[in-house]
């Protein structure tokens, strides 16, 4: 994904002020221990390229994904965009939608699950409590199953808090793994090391134009994937 032809490729929408990209699963949102080329990286040099922009690009990381999840990133171009969008992903004034696979059925059809989450630094992985824990931060989300295909049931998650990995420890935790996560449970990893997690959608108010914008990621091709395509 180095060039400016497969970047643009992964492009969901681009102005002055933002940049929205559908990440493919395996990539870094932002650098880590493993000193991978991250894809806020990749970006910038995309813009560079593009515009043919002298010196430094600047390019602001708005929200992240797991390495292993696919979907919808923004990124910001100006601090002032950068600003407005941290705030409303704080605020939680962006809606969100992801897509997520599992292969064991909810006992209900739609719910909203309540955890308190904690997580353990060292091994990256997070714990979910039924009950008030000191130590957890309190997470909700809203699911409903979308549809069935042999064997795997593809759900909506709407996820009303923005904890890390809550998606995946959340509706693990209802027995619900998701496809490929075996740090969660899952009995086999998919051959590409992704999980079937997808942020499917994402809609907020634009921090400069002030107008509606609902971005929607096209699903991974990915064989579970491709039943639901």
């Amino acid at each position: 994904m180095g060039s400016l032809v497969s970047i643009s490729s992964f492009v969901l929408y681009e102005d002055n002020h933002l940049l929205v990209i559908n990440k493919p699963s395996g990539e870094l949102v932002q650098g880590d221990e493993t000193g991978d080329e991250p894809l806020v990286e990749r970006c910038k040099k995309y813009i560079k390229e593009k515009y043919s922009k002298p010196g430094e690009v600047f390019l602001g990381v708005v929200h992240r994904l797991d390495r292993p999840v696919s979907g919808v990133v923004v990124f910001a171009r100006t601090s002032k965009a950068l600003e407005r969008m941290n705030e409303l992903f704080r605020d939680r004034q962006t809606k969100k939608i992801y897509w997520a696979i599992v292969k064991s059925k909810p006992k209900e059809a739609s719910g909203t699950l309540v955890h308190w989450l904690v997580k353990n630094e060292k091994n990256n992985k997070v714990t979910a409590f039924i009950k008030e824990n000191k130590d957890g931060q309190r997470s909700e989300l809203n699911y409903r199953v979308l549809k069935n295909k042999s064997d795997f049931y593809l759900l909506e998650v709407n996820p009303i808090t923005g904890r890390p990995h809550q998606i995946r420890v959340q509706l693990a935790s209802m027995g619900s793994v998701i496809v490929g996560d075996v740090k969660y449970g899952y009995d086999s990893p998919n051959s590409d090391k992704s999980i079937c997690l997808h942020a499917r959608q994402l809609t907020f108010i634009h921090p400069v134009k002030k107008e509606t914008i609902s971005i929607q990621a096209p699903l991974p091709p990915h064989e579970v994937w491709n039943l639901f395509s």
